[in-house]
């Protein structure tokens, strides 16, 4: 195994028992999320266009653990991260989408091209009356709401099956380290020593100072992520609040300098981000990931140029920001060209992993009494591999199914949907697994359901809503490590979703219908949404009218001359993962080099270099190796102090909203 890889791998050890984390605690812990935390990561989606999934994890294990504190009652390693898992998984919730659904049917965009009538009833209404009512309880919001119930029930259970057998793939048969799993890991461990260190009957069996390193360093970055969230999340959130218009002193998302620097950079997207966490995940990731990533931008800054001036970027002008400037980047050559190279990925993997069972076959005929290396540690809560493909492929034809029966069983959209369940998915779920699995990134490739509606041959706007077993269940493979590395049974996993799906979905409905009550949306209020929906808007307009007949945008996307591009990316991928793993390169390096060959932005990978500078040639300067146990749990505490002071904010912010004023 390649050396950093394996210094990674053996950060954390995986405990010799698993527990069960899934106990009473969990389960009120369930209702908490559900009541308290899908409103605010709602709202928050509207003011910045993220999530309040690190605030809602941190703030209910630290609350549970009060009190449980008080209690005189300590939770263990399980049922914390069991609490940490439900939290993230609530923050999946389904009806946000409504939120956009309403305004896009209405919108200017897909009023002027024609989209607005062509909508079907299973996205949303289309009256200005029902709509002007701003209620989802509503009898002709019905068929949307049952269609988000479908697809929310189906992506839990593809996403816990299938990222389940990928992980077994990229971990217990490659052995790959995940680096990003300790992130979360070290942060459960740490708040479980400290509640053993202050519990008498817990002295003994660990010996008090032992481990406490973790607890002082997580409040560290606490710290600093709830001086920083102030600023980056609170100041916008409160002000939007009681002023109705935010101040942003750190523009969000980030600053885009594309319109600034076009002269000198034709079709290049530059601009920075300003969230220090980008900062953190840069030191938290392997340092040749991150300088393989940067090798990759350097690489679009100097190849964008050229293209633009072979007339291949044709699409791009002066003056286009960053998003405009990927989009047409994107159209003229990156769809195809990114094809290629995940192609180049997936099956370097394949390879990969024939190798490694191969490898597995000859110990074993040369030990025939020696332990099958890639069996599941035993209580663990596997489950047989039988069983993962079943449940995939009944869910799939669930999926082509219904969308057969809405459209009318068009044969060029159930061709797609074949490819989509059957092809596309398991492909692109296995590059990212593997991908997570060696340098924490995931594998992209954008555009591929537009350019296979297009490619149909349907005729209408209803295809692009209809539910499609098109996924990259890859990123889930991470959560499972977590759950090995603190002990976790899969079991655990496996009923908190469960228990989970009804009371998300009830809730997310519950608290969209609220939201939506408050004021129309967009509004001054949400800074982030009356910014971005419309310039989104306009471009799924563009997609969405590609399929009404008449020339499209879309046909420069993906055509018979274009193949060549597709062919150049995987000889380039393949070629470049070849030789510099042929020339001994840390393939942790090759990896981030490879897939920078795509279409890279530089809002965050310049943090992450710099983060990564920082932590090598600083830090481990000065604590050794010792700091690569120490930077996971500072993000960790850094995210939660994020998280508080978001949840704070939201908290006020709803506080605020719930205020009538009276007319005297």
């Amino acid at each position: 195994m390649d050396r950093e890889l394996e210094e990674f791998r053996s950060l954390m050890e995986v405990p010799s028992t698993f527990e069960e984390g899934f106990t009473w605690p969990a389960f009120i812990g369930t209702l908490f999320v559900a009541l308290v935390m899908v409103p605010g990561s709602i709202y928050m989606g509207l003011v910045a266009g993220g999530s309040v999934g690190p605030a809602a994890q941190w703030v209910t294990v630290i609350l549970f653990i009060e009190v449980a504190r008080r209690a005189n009652k300590v939770l263990g390693r399980a049922e914390i991260y069991t609490l940490f898992y439900l939290a993230a998984a609530a923050m999946t919730m389904p009806f946000g989408g409504l939120l956009w659904n309403q305004f896009y049917a209405q919108s200017t965009a897909a009023q002027a091209n024609g989209i607005t009538e062509s909508l079907p009833s299973w996205f949303a209404p289309t009256d200005p009356d029902v709509l002007s009512k701003r209620t989802f309880f509503s009898w002709v919001w019905l068929p949307a709401v049952g269609l988000i119930i479908f697809e929310s029930i189906m992506t839990r259970l593809n996403n816990t099956i299938l990222g389940y057998g990928l992980f077994r793939l990229a971990s217990d048969v490659e052995k790959l380290p995940f680096p990003l799993a300790p992130l979360g890991a070290q942060g459960i461990l740490a708040l479980s020593e400290e509640q053993q260190e202050e519990n008498p009957n817990r002295a003994a069996e660990d010996s008090k100072g032992a481990k406490s390193w973790r607890w002082r360093v997580f409040s560290i970055g606490t710290v600093i992520g709830l001086a920083f969230g102030g600023l980056y999340v609170g100041l916008p959130t409160i002000t939007g609040a009681v002023l109705g218009t935010p101040i942003q002193i750190l523009p969000i998302p980030f600053v885009d300098w594309t319109q600034n620097t076009g002269k000198y950079l034709p079709a290049v997207a530059t601009g920075l981000s300003l969230d220090l966490g980008n900062i953190l995940i840069g030191m938290v990731l392997p340092f040749f990931a991150m300088i393989g990533s940067f090798v990759g931008l350097v690489s679009t800054f100097i190849g964008n140029p050229v293209l633009y001036n072979f007339g291949i970027l044709h699409n791009w002008s002066d003056g286009d920001n960053t998003l405009v400037t990927s989009y047409k980047n994107t159209i003229d050559f990156y769809f195809c060209f990114t094809i290629g190279i995940s192609l180049a990925i997936a099956i370097m993997g394949l390879i990969a992993v024939a190798k490694a069972i191969r490898q597995l076959r000859r110990h074993r005929a040369a030990l025939p009494q020696a332990p099958v290396l890639t069996a599941a540690p035993a209580g663990r809560g596997d489950v047989p591999t039988k069983f993962i493909v079943g449940t995939y492929i009944v869910s799939v034809l669930c999926y082509i199914l219904l969308s057969g029966w809405l459209i009318d069983w068009h044969p060029g959209v159930m061709t797609v949907m074949l490819f989509y369940g059957f092809l596309y998915t398991p492909i692109i779920s296995y590059a990212t697994a593997r991908l997570e699995g060696i340098a924490g990134q995931v594998v992209e490739i954008p555009m591929v359901r537009e350019a296979s509606f297009i490619l149909s041959g349907y005729q209408g706007a209803a295809v692009w809503f209809l539910p499609v077993p098109l996924s990259n269940y890859g990123m889930k493979t991470v959560e499972y490590r977590q759950a090995e590395l603190t002990g976790t049974k899969f079991t655990s996993l496996w009923k908190s979703e469960v228990i989970l799906a009804p009371i998300i979905i009830v809730m997310s409905l519950v608290f969209a219908n609220f939201i939506w009550s408050l004021g129309p949306i967009p509004g001054p209020q949400y800074p982030f949404a009356q910014r971005m929906w419309e310039l989104n808007a306009e471009g799924a307009a563009i997609i969405h009218s590609s399929t009404l007949g008449g020339y499209s945008t879309f046909e420069e996307t993906l055509n018979w001359n274009k193949v060549p591009y597709i062919l150049g990316g995987l000889a380039i991928g393949g070629t470049s993962l070849a030789l510099l793993g042929y020339l001994g390169l840390p393939i942790l390096l090759v990896y981030g080099a490879v897939r920078g060959l795509g279409q890279t932005d530089p809002h965050v990978v310049i943090p992450n270099l710099v983060g990564a500078l920082i932590g090598r040639y600083y830090f481990q300067k000065r604590m050794g190796l010792e700091w690569r146990k120490f930077v996971p749990v500072v993000a960790a505490g850094y995210a939660c102090g994020v998280g508080l002071i978001a949840t704070l904010c939201i908290g006020l912010t709803f506080l605020a909203k719930s205020v009538f004023q009276l007319p005297f």
